[in-house]
């Protein structure tokens, strides 16, 4: 099925939101990013390193829990390489939240030996916060600020109007003004969004996605996947994915009148799955392109 459509989501405030970002990079120390670890590529902005330029960068894999471990421990180790912090964390659960503060600490080392040289015993490090809409953004701030809810009083250096958080006694957080959103130039990238929920299904053919996501199985053949819907193996390679679609339908008794299978029924439990890792923790992106 290589005619997905194109999804077109390109707002007319995302120029508005590049220079808010830029106007408040000179506020912070560091940036984090929040992707989804199972799509590392097409959950972010591409043009944010462009954004970002130098300043350092703390990369948080979102809804690790849902991710392959292998794969992600492979991401982590692909930003290293380029010397970015990453981690894994799930920011609904809270789980790894609590290795934030010491990965900003870590990114920030240099600056805050320089500043203890010059006498300043727990010098105030700020961080903004970035990621593209249903990233995991709001789930983030709602639980690492609950730890410690209170907002940062207006005063000198800090502007007026912007969000700001205490997460720990030297780690100050800024909200992004504006929200960043993906570039679909790439099809794949609206598609695999798509996948995880992050595009709306009003938007997209759900059987022709489902269809697509099962073409993506079909290579990966993942475990829980085929015990699920009690498929043998040795077939996914032969069958195509608009039959392997009424096969699901049927198995899970998904008929209307005259017996025919509710294709679009099937449709919706099988992304709902997947997207619930009902389907096993799958990583749809890895960094060497492989799943892509």
């Amino acid at each position: 099925m290589s005619d997905m459509q194109y999804i077109q989501w390109f707002p007319g405030h995302m120029t508005k939101t590049k220079r808010q970002i830029q106007s408040s990079l000179k506020l912070v120390d560091a940036v984090a990013e929040i992707i989804d670890a199972r799509i590392p590529v097409s959950s972010r902005n591409p043009d944010l390193n462009k954004l970002i330029q130098n300043k350092p960068r703390v990369i948080l894999l979102n809804k690790c829990d849902m991710a392959n471990q292998t794969a992600t421990k492979m991401w982590i180790d692909h930003y290293a390489k380029q010397g970015i912090t990453a981690i894994a964390v799930d920011c609904k659960s809270g789980r790894n939240l609590n290795k934030f503060p010491a990965a900003v600490n870590t990114v920030m080392k240099e600056k805050i030996q320089r500043l203890q040289a010059k006498g300043m015993k727990n010098p105030m490090m700020r961080i903004m916060i970035v990621g593209i809409p249903n990233v995991g953004k709001s789930s983030f701030i709602n639980k690492i600020a609950k730890q410690n809810r209170a907002k940062v009083e207006d005063r000198p250096g800090v502007t007026r109007g912007n969000q700001w958080f205490t997460i720990s006694k030297n780690l100050e957080m800024l909200d992004t003004p504006g929200v960043l959103w993906p570039r679909f130039d790439d099809k794949i990238v609206g598609e695999h969004l798509a996948f995880t929920g992050a595009v709306k299904d009003q938007v997209v053919d759900v059987e022709l996605l489902a269809m697509r996501l099962l073409d993506f199985l079909k290579k990966l053949k993942p475990a829980e996947f085929i015990s699920r819907f009690k498929l043998e193996e040795t077939e996914l390679d032969s069958i195509e994915s608009h039959e392997l679609l009424s096969i699901i339908g049927k198995k899970r008794g998904m008929l209307i009148s005259g017996g025919e299978i509710d294709t679009e029924r099937a449709a919706i439990m099988l992304l709902d799955e997947f997207r619930s890792a009902k389907l096993g923790r799958i990583t749809v992106e890895m960094p060497n392109g492989e799943l892509r």
